[in-house]
């Protein structure tokens, strides 16, 4: 299990480790938000009602994401500092634990939704008419689930171990699966029959399942995972470690979609062409901060690892290092996207105003980004030095101290700009308090009077 890139964690130049962790899953990451853009394009082909049941969809099926993404940085974090302990028994042993537990929390999550499912969907304010779509896509989605959530788990352990390149891969070989087979799928091109909805949603669960055999098989081949059933007394204490990381993981994954559905309604109050150019904004930021959403996927194995070594001037260096970068580079992308903004606006709308409306978001909110992104490996590395508890606060704090209020507050005062003048001065009164907090968190580790009950 001992392998050069496990070893480069603890020993390697910081910056070159990070590099040659992070690109990889740099690109794997846009290859699967691009599959992704390409799954709704054929949806909405179907015509405006599957589209919109796919859209009711988007509350439940983002639970069981962020259960997932949870589940995989409290694998990450025990494993990564399992290994960097040098107990490759006990990372083996987490491994195989971590993917029974997802399986488990899935199979009952996915058996409450299909009891719950028409009830539910009407709760989120379905129509009569949209329910029999929704039902066509989600039961079949419910179905396979399970192996939505192997592949993220099982990547999450690779991860911990130092490696990058295969599951990037995973997630690019999952994409391009799902790419190909929802036309023919969907719309029954050739041999393969007109699922419509259900097609779309088989589409998604075979790419899934290519996922789960691939990732399966890598962590067998390295012996990353024991093989078999591990009794009850045995797992229970494993899923006790990484359920107390994961859960509150979760749950700050979660505080986003909330903060923004809020600053949607906020944005209502200006109208809909408001509506319309916020939530190009959005989509557009999701795709401007991919290098800090990869390297906070990169950077917690390497804290974790250090940590678990006890190098923590290491894991200082790095968070340091991630932090400087981050704000350079996303300087350079405010950059760019304030020289663009008139282009990327036309591309987006013929209407004037929501033309002018996507140039103010653009001029304005990227300008924070990199503040943004400070926060954000503050989370991640946090969770990795197994402190949930406080990147959860962090979380509530960030979205609900300083980013909904101060973009209210900022409306009131100046309209839309102020509005969004309030969301990059949230985030800097955030990215400052983030900085103070991740030090302290560092130096209350290293005090021999620490309570260790909550870091172990």
């Amino acid at each position: 299990m001992t392998s050069p890139d496990k070893r480069s964690l603890l020993h390697n130049d910081i910056a070159v480790t990070l590099y040659r962790m992070t690109v990889p899953m740099l690109l794997g990451m846009f290859t699967l938000m691009s599959f992704n853009l390409v799954d709704t394009f054929f949806i909405s082909m179907l015509g405006t009602q599957e589209l919109a049941a796919v859209s009711f969809t988007f509350p439940v099926t983002f639970t069981f994401i962020s259960l997932a993404i949870g589940l995989g940085i409290g694998t990450s974090a025990i494993i990564a500092k399992a290994l960097g302990t040098g107990n490759q028994q006990e990372a083996r042993a987490d491994g195989l634990a971590s993917l029974w537990l997802a399986v488990f929390l899935m199979l009952i999550l996915s058996a409450v939704g299909w009891l719950a499912h028409d009830a539910l969907f009407k709760a989120l304010g379905a129509s009569d008419a949209i329910v029999p779509l929704i039902r066509q896509y989600m039961l079949i989605w419910l179905a396979g689930a399970v192996f939505l959530m192997i592949p993220m788990v099982g990547n999450s352990i690779l991860r911990a171990a130092g490696e990058t390149r295969l599951p990037a891969y995973i997630m690019a070989a999952g994409g391009l699966c799902n790419a190909i087979l929802d036309p023919l799928l969907i719309f029954g091109l050739g041999p393969f029959p007109e699922l419509g909805m259900q097609g779309a949603a088989l589409a998604s669960v075979l790419s899934w399942l290519c996922g789960t055999v691939l990732v399966i098989k890598v962590l067998l081949q390295r012996a990353l995972i024991e093989r078999g059933w591990q009794p009850l007394q045995r797992a229970y204490p494993i899923y006790r470690k990484i359920l107390r990381i994961a859960f509150p993981a979760a749950g700050a994954n979660m505080l986003t979609p909330i903060a923004m559905a809020i600053l949607t309604a906020i944005m209502a109050t200006y109208g809909a062409e408001a509506v319309a150019a916020f939530g190009v904004g959005i989509r557009l930021e999701s795709m401007a901060c991919l290098v800090v959403l990869a390297l906070s996927t990169t950077l917690p194995p390497f804290v974790s690892q250090n940590y678990g070594a006890g190098y923590f001037d290491r894991v200082f260096n790095a968070y340091k290092k991630s932090v400087c970068f981050i704000l350079l580079w996303q300087l350079a992308i405010f950059v760019l996207l304030a020289l663009l903004a008139p282009l990327i606006a036309s591309a987006f709308s013929d209407d004037i105003k929501v033309q002018r409306l996507i140039q103010l978001f653009l001029w304005i909110l990227p300008l924070g980004y990199g503040l943004q992104g400070l926060i954000i490996l503050t989370n991640s590395s946090l969770n990795a030095l197994h402190l949930p508890v406080q990147a959860l606060w962090l979380s509530i704090c960030r979205l609900f101290v300083f980013y909904v209020p101060f973009a209210w507050a900022g409306g009131q005062l100046a309209g839309i700009p102020g509005l969004f003048a309030g969301c990059v001065m949230a985030n800097l009164c955030m990215s400052m308090l983030s900085y103070y907090w991740f030090q302290r968190a560092l130096q209350r580790m290293q005090h021999p009077m620490v309570n260790r009950g909550e870091i172990e």
